[in-house]
C-alpha cells in the first residue's frame, strides 16, 4: 500500500537551489533510487508510487541541477526539439533547416524521438531541460495534463511546431493541416468524385492527424458528402499498413472513386498494393497522400500529394526560439501555407 504523504513536510515555495533529490525522496519517503526511476523509467513504478513521487517534486519546485542552473539565466547553448519520428519526410526536412538555423546563432541542436507515445515524450522533455536546454521545440500542441503540468512549472520557453492555431497562448509555426486536407478534397471534388475512403494515421498522441481527418470531414460536408464509417480507416505510419488498410477499403461497397491518406508512408503503401491487385490509377481510382517525400516522386506512378514547405517550418522554428530567449518582445507564431502537387495517382473520377 502507498505510504501518505505527510503534508506539513512541504513547503511550496522552496527555492530551488535548496531543494535537492535528497529532500524530495525524504518528503516522499523513498529512496533517491526511487525518485530516479520515476523521473528516467516511469514504467518501472507504480502509477500511486509515481504520482506521490511527482506531485512532490511540483510541491517543492525541484528541478534536477543541469536544469536548475540553466533556469537561474547560466544559458548552455542548447535548445531541445522532440521529433516523433526523424528519419523520413517533412520531420527529417525540418530537422536539418532547424540545425542549421541555430548553428548561425551559435546554438546546439539536441533531439529526441517520441514515437507518438506520450509518456515517453514527457521522459524525454524531463532528460532535456535536466541537460540544461535553454528552450524546447515540440510538435503539436495536444498533451497530458502532466506533460502541460511540467511545461507550466519551468519557466523555460517553448514553441509548438507542424501546426498553427492563431489564437494559441504559445507561439506556434507550422501548417493548417485541417485546411491543408479540405484542399485536397476541393480538388478530387472538381474532378468529379463523389465517393470516398480515407486512410488515416492513427491520432494517438497526434493532433495533427486528428486535424487533417477532421479537415477531410468538414470539406465533404460542405458539398453534402461524407466517408461511411467502413471507407474510413486508421493505422500506423508504415508502408505495410497503407496496404493492408487500402484493401480493407476496397471491400466496402459501394466503392470509393478517391481514397485520401494521411500520410506519405500510408499513400505510397496504398499505391503499392493497388498496382497488386491490378487496378489501373487513376483510370479506376485516385489515391492522394499528405507530406512530398522523396520516394512518392520516385515510383513508377509518382503520387499526388499535399506538399508542406517542412524546411521553412525547421528555420523559422529554430528562429522563434531563439528570439524568444533574447527577449524579442514582438515573438509570435506563423502559418506555413501548403500546396497540391498534382501527379499521376489521380484524374477524373470513374464512370459508373
Amino acid at each position: 500500500m502507498d505510504k501518505q504523504i505527510d503534508q506539513s513536510t512541504i513547503k511550496p515555495q522552496a527555492s530551488r537551489k535548496s531543494t535537492g533529490l535528497r529532500q524530495v525522496a525524504a518528503v516522499a519517503g523513498v529512496s533517491t533510487a526511487t525518485v530516479s526511476r520515476v523521473l528516467n523509467n516511469p514504467e518501472s513504478v507504480s502509477e500511486g508510487l509515481r504520482t506521490r513521487v511527482l506531485m512532490v517534486i511540483d510541491q517543492l519546485g525541484w528541478v534536477p541541477n543541469a536544469a536548475a542552473r540553466a533556469l537561474s539565466s547560466n544559458r548552455t547553448g542548447a535548445i531541445g526539439a522532440i521529433f516523433p519520428a526523424l528519419g523520413v519526410g517533412d520531420f527529417a526536412r525540418a530537422i536539418d533547416a532547424m540545425q542549421d538555423a541555430l548553428a548561425a546563432r551559435n546554438y546546439l541542436l539536441l533531439l529526441a524521438r517520441s514515437r507518438y507515445d506520450a509518456a515517453l515524450e514527457l521522459v524525454q522533455a524531463r532528460k532535456l531541460v535536466e541537460r540544461g536546454v535553454d528552450g524546447l521545440i515540440l510538435v503539436g500542441s495536444t498533451r497530458s495534463q502532466d506533460y502541460e503540468q511540467f511545461l507550466r512549472r519551468l519557466s523555460i520557453p517553448y514553441i509548438n511546431s507542424f501546426v498553427f492555431d492563431a489564437d494559441s497562448a504559445i507561439p506556434c509555426v507550422g501548417p493548417d493541416n485541417a485546411r491543408a486536407m479540405a484542399e485536397m478534397v476541393d480538388y478530387l471534388v472538381s474532378l468529379g468524385h463523389r465517393r470516398f475512403g480515407m486512410i488515416a494515421q492513427t491520432n494517438r498522441n497526434n493532433d495533427r492527424a486528428a486535424a487533417r481527418r477532421d479537415g477531410v470531414r468538414d470539406a465533404l460536408a460542405r458539398y453534402g458528402l461524407a466517408i461511411p464509417p467502413q471507407a474510413m480507416v486508421e493505422g500506423e505510419w508504415s508502408i505495410a499498413e497503407g496496404r493492408k488498410l487500402l484493401r480493407q477499403v476496397l471491400a466496402t461497397s459501394p466503392r470509393p472513386t478517391a481514397i485520401i491518406c494521411g500520410n506519405a508512408l500510408l499513400a505510397i503503401g496504398a499505391v503499392l498494393e493497388a498496382a497488386e491487385m491490378h487496378i489501373v490509377l487513376p483510370r479506376d481510382l485516385s489515391i492522394v497522400g499528405y507530406d512530398d517525400t522523396e520516394l512518392m516522386s520516385e515510383l513508377p506512378q509518382p503520387i499526388t500529394t499535399v506538399r508542406v514547405a517542412s524546411d521553412r517550418v525547421g528555420k523559422l522554428a529554430a528562429d522563434l526560439i531563439v528570439d524568444m530567449l533574447e527577449g524579442q518582445t514582438s515573438v509570435s507564431g506563423a502559418r506555413i501555407p501548403s500546396e497540391i502537387v498534382v501527379r499521376s495517382t489521380t484524374g477524373p473520377a470513374p464512370q459508373d
